[in-house]
């Protein structure tokens, strides 16, 4: 069974571009656009997220780093990796954050780096 992989993104056209880079690694993809359709996915009960990828600035008042820790309210333990393209600070990351545009193969390494780590705790 292949990894699956919840990838919050606003732009359309990167999100399929790398919808499609994973799938041909052998990920299974779920593309949302926003926080809300993201957060939606996250509370079905019956819903598998190995690993939530999302960007860190978007739309809508809710930033990637706000909807990990709220990802992870609903989904204790879920690793994370964040994805951008602006100069952010990085000190609210739940989880490492690489840089846009980045080469799909580095992509994929650095997914399934994060998929091998052990779960977080988000306890004491």
């Amino acid at each position: 069974m292949s990894a699956r992989i919840l990838f919050v993104e606003d732009d359309e056209t990167f999100a399929q571009l790398v919808a499609d880079v994973l799938r041909a690694a052998g990920f299974e993809i779920v593309v949302a656009p926003s926080y809300r359709e993201a957060l939606d996915v996250i509370e079905r009960p019956t819903e598998i997220v190995d690993l939530l990828l999302t960007d860190i600035v978007m739309p809508n008042g809710v930033n990637g780093f706000a909807l990990a820790r709220m990802a992870r309210v609903r989904r204790e333990g879920l690793r994370v990796l964040h994805i951008t393209g602006y100069d952010v600070p990085t000190n609210e990351a739940s989880g490492k954050v690489i840089r846009k545009p980045i080469a799909n193969d580095e992509l994929v390494r650095e997914i399934r780096a994060s998929l091998a780590e052990p779960l977080a705790s988000t306890g004491p």
